[in-house]
């Protein structure tokens, strides 16, 4: 596939065609208590939380609401962090592992009800590649068994999986999101409860601000504005191509596998939406260049070929940045050295839910509320 090939379909993130209105926004008198960078799926978690507990709060943003990450993604929505169970276990430790898997299941439940028809909770099937990979999810579906969580062990596969996949852990109560629309819904609810968006409203430096409590929700975007927290979230580029609709029903839920790297879904409408491959040219994809590239888009092409036995047409093709931290755990708290600043972003490619839990972290921070993972997710422990 040639350069101009992959150019000519660039029609953008499908999930941005969604026709869910963008909120009427009130235009708040004087300085608000608290401005956000970021009209995604954190900055509108915690505009949301604040202005309930009753402060005057600001979104801005460069484009729209739910245009950067929260538009671009895969449109997974899963528990637990971006590390295996048992790794997460055996790095950050037992009891804070266990938190942090039950507070995203609650999560995911507090999105639903927020979401609505943009939230489906099908569950997710994580599918291992080769013998290393079946191995190593058998370490993660025990740890899930023995601290108490859902997951179900699956030898016998579909048969169009069986040939490719090895086995898979079923994840329950995970789910699969129409990410604009959720993200818009809550930017809606928020709008309700007082919350202005500034949309097309770049902060090119945090001094052009007004409020004493500032929050940095741009996960891998936003780079220039704190150069120790550019130091320590780095961008990465996601990938990811729509087919049209199929006339086959082939994947009834979200599927991962090879740690991550690939993953697709089929949509209610048919359309099969895939995404990964960044192993195949990964230094170029730690980037904050948000454009689509040949190599990967033909990657993804033969992908969805293989897993369809044909090769369907691509309507859609997309890129997204993210953020990724160095032991894969968010950064959510105040910024070291900067009065006031306070961050929620560092996803490692989870953001669907733990930007959502994460956007409520943020604001029980700065509302003073104590909660255990505010200790984990500290800025702090990367400064």
């Amino acid at each position: 596939m040639d350069v101009e090939v992959a150019s000519a379909h660039m029609s953008g993130p499908y999930w941005l065609e969604d026709d869910s209105a963008v909120p009427a926004s009130t235009r708040l008198g004087g300085i608000p208590d608290v401005e956000i960078v970021g009209a995604g799926i954190t900055g509108c978690s915690a505009a949301l939380a604040l202005a309930r507990a009753g402060r005057r709060v600001r979104v801005h943003d460069a484009r729209g609401i739910a245009e950067g990450a929260s538009g671009r993604n895969g449109g997974f929505a899963l528990r637990g962090g971006a590390a295996r169970y048992d790794v997460a276990r055996e790095t950050y430790g037992g009891d804070e592992s266990r938190e942090l898997w039950r507070r995203t299941e609650a999560a995911l439940d507090e999105l639903e009800e927020a979401g609505g028809d943009a939230v489906r909770r099908v569950g997710s099937l994580r599918l291992a590649a080769d013998e290393e990979e079946l191995e190593q999810i058998r370490g993660e579906f025990a740890a899930l068994r023995e601290d108490g969580f859902e997951a179900e062990w699956l030898d016998e596969l579909p048969d169009h999986l069986s040939g490719r996949f090895l086995g898979a852990i079923h994840h329950l109560g995970d789910g699969s999101v129409q990410p604009a629309r959720l993200v818009r819904r809550l930017a809606s609810t928020a709008a309700s409860e007082g919350v202005e968006f500034r949309e097309r409203s770049r902060v090119e430096a945090l001094d052009d601000l007004e409020a004493p409590t500032v929050v940095l929700a741009t996960d891998g975007y936003g780079r220039g504005l704190v150069p120790e927290l550019d130091e320590r979230i780095w961008p990465a580029r996601g990938q990811v191509v729509a087919t049209e609709p199929l006339p086959e029903r082939l994947f009834e839920i979200p599927h991962y596998a090879r740690q991550g790297f690939d993953y697709w879904q089929q949509l209610p409408d048919g359309r099969l939406v895939a995404g990964g491959f960044r192993d195949h040219s990964i230094m170029d994809e730690l980037t904050d260049v948000e454009e689509t590239t040949p190599v990967i888009q033909s990657a993804l092409e033969s992908f969805t070929e293989d897993l369809i036995g044909r090769r369907p047409r691509i309507t859609h093709r997309w890129a997204g940045i993210f953020g990724l931290t160095q032991d894969f755990l968010p950064l959510v708290g105040p910024v070291p050295g900067h009065d006031g600043l306070w961050v929620a972003a560092g996803y490692s490619g989870h953001g669907n839910v733990l930007g959502f839990m994460s956007g409520g972290l943020v604001a029980d921070g700065i509302l003073g509320r104590e909660d255990p993972l505010l200790e984990l997710f500290d800025p702090a422990r990367l400064f």
